[in-house]
């Protein structure tokens, strides 16, 4: 066998063994989420009516709080969920060279805490479990100086206490070195939380499509983040609809079950792209309902396929 098969074998060989001996634990299903900050500027409550038509009980909204007169009206926010039997699953903290917690330049990294402070307020406001934290903006690859991490988890120390006032977890996610200059794997997360050193920041917020770049085995990695992992993000090997690419999300699967993750406060996100090197432009776009409709109905019926081809090896 190949490396990476010896990799998913034991992983599956594990998953068994925790299956048969406690096969309770398996009862409850992992909490299905999806973010919607690819949906473009599509309304709230067309994202929600098609995620509800998908079974999919939670939403990761988009971190849109760019400024004080900018964002998700909390109240109104509540109530087109509540129509549509959603839950706020946590919000997708967007972070550029505009509000880069490592910029050379004083002014970005006041524009990364005060946005912070805008949406973990919200984030509390609206039932999120979580805000998602990226320690460099995402679409700068070059790094700014080699002090550009400690100058990053030094900021976000010095707002952290924000997460704990609003009761909000801060979760740092490692990115692929195409998009950010730093914390590109699980083990590099978990040192730069350390380096935050503050009880506010301390999981972490994995992405499978990052994985793949970034680390060895995307199933083991899972297994490393550990009772850090408060939340998964879900696209194939293409970033696009599970299913149409060749990510082997069983092991994926397995090793998320063999950690426990189908419990309260864990979450399995959907969050496909698209191909290419920058998926932003889609936030600012006019989206294709039709294509999105598909796109939410074919990843949610391989993941739920996949599922139980795995709770059937037990």
């Amino acid at each position: 066998m190949q490396r990476f098969e010896e990799k998913d074998r034991r992983i599956r060989d594990r998953f068994r063994a925790y299956a048969q001996a406690f096969p309770e634990r398996l009862h409850a299903p992992l909490n299905l989420s999806w973010s919607n900050w690819s949906f473009g500027r599509e309304k709230l409550a067309v994202s929600a009516r098609r995620l509800q038509r998908a079974g999919i009980p939670f939403i990761e909204l988009h971190g849109n709080h760019y400024g004080a007169d900018l964002g998700y009206e909390p109240k109104e926010t509540r109530r087109i969920l509540e129509d549509h039997g959603l839950r706020v699953s946590g919000v997708c903290g967007m972070f550029s060279a505009d509000n880069d917690l490592a910029s050379n330049r004083p002014v970005c990294r006041q524009n990364a805490i005060d946005y912070i402070r805008r949406q973990t307020a919200f984030t509390e406001a609206v039932g999120g479990e979580y805000l998602l934290v990226a320690p460099g903006a995402v679409g700068r690859p070059k790094p700014y100086d080699e002090f550009e991490v400690e100058r990053s988890a030094e900021t976000l120390a010095g707002c952290a206490h924000l997460f704990t006032a609003h009761g909000v977890k801060g979760a740092i996610e490692p990115i692929r070195a195409a998009e950010t200059s730093m914390v590109h794997t699980v083990r590099e997360a978990a040192c730069y939380i350390e380096m935050v050193g503050h009880p506010g920041v301390q999981h972490i917020n994995g992405d499978v499509y990052h994985m793949q770049v970034g680390e060895s085995h995307v199933g083991e990695a899972v297994l490393e983040a550990g009772e850090r992992l408060l939340n998964l993000h879900l696209a194939d090997s293409n970033r696009c609809a599970l299913g149409d690419g060749s990510l082997d999300i069983c092991t994926v699967i397995r090793a998320l079950y063999l950690m426990g993750f189908n419990r309260e406060g864990r979450f399995a996100t959907f969050e496909p792209l698209g191909p290419g090197g920058d998926p932003f432009p889609a936030m600012y776009g006019n989206p294709d309902e039709a294509a999105l409709d598909s796109l939410v109905s074919r990843s949610a019926d391989y993941f739920r396929a996949c599922d139980q081809l795995v709770r059937s090896e037990i």
